[in-house]
């Protein structure tokens, strides 16, 4: 008995470790650093979290030796010693070489490389996308920020009506984005890879659910990529995707939503030029087939509460399947 139940403890213990490290590596983990800065956070956690535990070691020592090795009443100078030594001078001089190591790390993050530079703006609740080229050029789209590897990206970081917090786990630290006050970062991916990014201040009902893919891409790569995301919309092919774009100059769905080529020019929701090549729909929460601008479409309010576009669930679902078909082929 007492062997199957150690056995069965052991089992135990081994399926929550299993279950704890998986938390370890993925898309969004701190701990599965994929970019110079989030190893950087990364090294800068481990060195204090070792001095913490120094400190802690040393302190918990001194307070054995006191009470349970040597508990004898000591001198005054010994005692005055002790406390001075041990609990000011030596927790200020780690605590104090820890600052110094970890204050110049920061630095690189504030700094960007010329040339290409991307302003970010937070709404309630997604992400506007701007990328800001040298020749003055701007190529706007949303909820997705795509990056080089290997180059250090300068993000420009602005929001409208509330605090937010830009943060990708696996590639940086967070910095706030506070309205009236641009603030500035940077990124510089080392893997290639498609990683979350999340909103890291509460703002408002839909908080969570205002999430953002960053695609690490090679140099090359992207700059194709930046090339095509600058061109207009390609005409709808197919009967029910030319359907689809007359049911959205219908429904006056362009004074919300641009689609550079046409006559959309809203600026009030997403940029929608190229939402078909996108990664996700909605900020995160969606993938971008057909089946799910279906879904958006229809319940577009109760999939993100409070959100500023309304449900189309009054369309018939033929016009909406066209809708959809129409969006998907936006790429």
């Amino acid at each position: 008995m007492i062997c199957a139940g150690r056995a069965s403890a052991g089992r135990a213990l081994t399926v929550v470790g299993v279950v704890l490290l998986s938390g370890c590596e993925g898309r969004q983990s701190v701990l599965d650093p994929s970019g110079t800065d989030a190893l950087a956070l990364y090294d800068l956690a481990v060195v204090l979290f070792i001095g913490a535990v120094v400190l802690w070691l040393l302190v918990a020592a001194l307070f054995i030796y006191v009470t349970r090795i040597n508990p004898r009443a000591m001198s005054r100078r010994m005692g005055e010693t002790l406390i001075v030594g041990g609990g000011v001078l030596f927790p200020v001089v780690l605590l104090g070489g820890l600052l110094i190591y970890s204050l110049p790390l920061m630095s690189p993050q504030r700094e960007g490389e010329a040339g290409l530079e991307v302003r970010i703006t937070a709404e309630q609740w997604w992400w506007r996308v701007d990328y800001l080229l040298e020749d003055g050029t701007i190529v706007t789209s949303a909820n997705e920020l795509r990056l080089p590897v290997g180059r250090r990206t300068g993000l420009r970081l602005n929001a409208h009506n509330v605090i937010h917090s830009f943060w990708v786990p696996a590639l940086g630290g967070k910095t706030d984005m506070i309205p009236g006050r641009e603030t500035f970062m940077s990124l510089r991916p080392e893997k290639a890879g498609t990683f979350r990014g999340q909103c890291a201040e509460f703002c408002g009902a839909s908080h969570a659910l205002m999430a953002f893919e960053v695609v690490a891409m090679d140099p090359a790569a992207f700059a194709a990529w930046l090339q095509a995301e600058a061109a207009d919309a390609s005409a709808p092919s197919g009967l029910e995707a030319r359907r689809g774009a007359e049911v959205f100059a219908r429904e006056g769905c362009g004074a919300c939503h641009a689609i550079r080529g046409t006559d959309a020019i809203g600026q009030v929701g997403p940029d929608l030029t190229h939402v078909g090549s996108r990664v996700s729909l909605g900020a995160g929460i969606l993938g971008p087939t057909a089946e799910d601008f279906t879904r958006w479409l229809g319940h577009t309010e109760s999939l993100k509460p409070e959100v500023r576009m309304p449900t189309y669930d009054f369309l018939p679902p033929e016009d909406i399947a066209a809708l959809a078909a129409y969006l998907e082929g936006l790429e």
